[in-house]
């Protein structure tokens, strides 16, 4: 997640809060960034007129204005509980913090009656969490080259074990067989590559700009895969 996307998912999770507020602790576990990040994040939003002051004392927090909100929108607390389930059972994978931060938008503009509803029900969805999430500042990074689609550095361990370092061209992002993979053009090799994320230890952000490759490249996905546009 960019800063200015932290920022606006920063000022909704505040809202959402109300008077009970949020510390500085709680929103750096949120984001995934330091306490210090937070407390930037906050002088930012209140340079640009946001309403939003600490409270001191023990159990204080960030309070915002309860003037600052949104109208509410027109989900059902049913709607809501389905893609409260989705987001946490896919804790730690990759857009995990985007996918977090608008549920929070939709938390935070729904009528207070509708989202207690929503909340009750939540508490009575369970997820298991088998998996380890990857480390966030590398699964950021393929996010980001993804989505800016600009060269990637990644630092690879193949299935021996065996360390390489390889520039690559993101193209997409699967899923099959229980894994996650990142798919695209290994510069070393020139030619297509899945890299499973579990292996990737490490992950830079380069300002080169991707080879623009079509998706077709990588293949013909099976029958039983779907495009996230497509469901």
């Amino acid at each position: 997640m960019n800063r200015t996307d932290r920022l606006y998912a920063l000022r909704e999770e505040l809202r959402r809060a109300g008077p009970a507020g949020r510390s500085a602790e709680r929103l750096a576990e949120v984001f995934e960034v330091s306490v210090r990040t937070i407390k930037r994040d906050i002088s930012a939003l209140q340079h640009g007129g946001f309403p939003v002051w600490a409270r001191p004392g023990p159990g204080g927090g960030y309070i915002v204005d309860a003037a600052a909100t949104l109208p509410p929108v027109n989900f059902t607390d049913a709607e809501v509980s389905g893609l409260a389930a989705a987001v946490a059972a896919h804790r730690g994978q990759p857009f995990d913090t985007h996918a977090r931060a608008a549920l929070v938008k939709v938390l935070s503009v729904m009528d207070t009656r509708a989202r207690e509803n929503a909340t009750a029900l939540n508490g009575r969805i369970w997820i298991d969490h088998t998996d380890t999430p990857g480390d966030a500042r590398t699964r950021h990074a393929i996010e980001q080259a993804l989505h800016t689609q600009r060269v990637l550095v990644v630092d690879y361990r193949d299935r021996h074990g065996t360390p390489t370092t390889r520039h690559f061209d993101p193209v997409l992002l699967a899923r099959t067989h229980g894994h996650w993979y990142l798919v695209g053009r290994c510069h070393t090799r020139q030619a297509i590559r899945w890299l499973r994320l579990d292996r990737v230890s490490a992950a830079h952000l380069t300002t080169q700009p991707a080879a623009r490759i079509p998706v077709e490249a990588v293949g013909t996905p099976p029958a039983t895969a779907e495009a996230v546009a497509e469901l």
